[in-house]
């Protein structure tokens, strides 16, 4: 039985030499990223304005999601089987772990939000979305590039890649997640997380220094 080659291509990597000529920049690295929130007006307060916990936007944020996104299938029959057709597209929710300060300000932030949509004792709330509805920025980093320099100033001078970012329009948080307390819940940093819910996104597109992608 003969064994046909394959014809071989420019893009196989057949030896771990050809795999690393590929892998140019070392791959994406998943914790490199940068979220930055637009809180609504009333919201914020002047404690968290003052604090360190929130500067331009970015926050304490210890984990989060490039956004997803689905379209819908319309099944039409025809003679015993389907043709699938695509019907229409919907946005998943954005969930956010974020880091808690000691302060609770950002904690505290985020319960004023939710009371902006609806006040726990009433069920009153802001009903214009656009005082409630907020803008979003997620970027995927990239790692900068050293320039040898014995110093670490010459690498924090650089200004960091990014890869690609994509911005999330009219959010809001659905749920603000419950804080755990344990007497045994030892060499951990109180954390919780925020689910907004997403009207739609959009790519910002690739590369450009940190803070150039608006």
């Amino acid at each position: 039985m003969a064994i046909t080659a394959f014809p071989s291509t420019g893009a196989d990597s057949r030896t771990i030499t050809d795999f690393r000529s590929k892998l140019t920049g070392g791959g994406v690295r998943p914790n490199l990223f940068e979220v930055r929130l637009d809180f609504p007006t009333g919201v914020v307060d002047g404690a968290l304005t003052k604090s360190n916990v929130v500067e331009n936007g970015i926050f304490f944020c210890k984990s989060a999601a490039l956004p997803a996104s689905n379209i819908g299938v319309v099944d039409v029959p025809f003679r015993g089987r389907s043709l699938k057709v695509a019907g229409d597209r919907t946005f998943d929710t954005w969930t956010v772990t974020i880091i808690n300060d000691v302060e609770y300000d950002l904690r505290a932030t985020m319960e004023r939000w939710a009371n902006f949509l609806s006040v726990s004792d009433s069920g009153q709330g802001r009903i214009n979305p656009a005082d409630y509805m907020v803008d979003a920025h997620i970027y995927q980093l990239g790692r900068p590039l050293h320039d040898g320099s014995s110093t670490s100033a010459s690498l924090s001078s650089q200004n960091i890649p990014q890869i690609r970012g994509y911005k999330m329009w009219g959010l809001w948080p659905s749920n603000v997640g419950q804080i755990d307390v344990a007497y045994d819940n030892n060499d951990t940093i109180s954390e919780f997380t925020v689910e907004f819910q997403v009207q739609w996104w959009e790519s910002d597109g690739n590369g450009g220094a940190a803070g150039s992608i608006n």
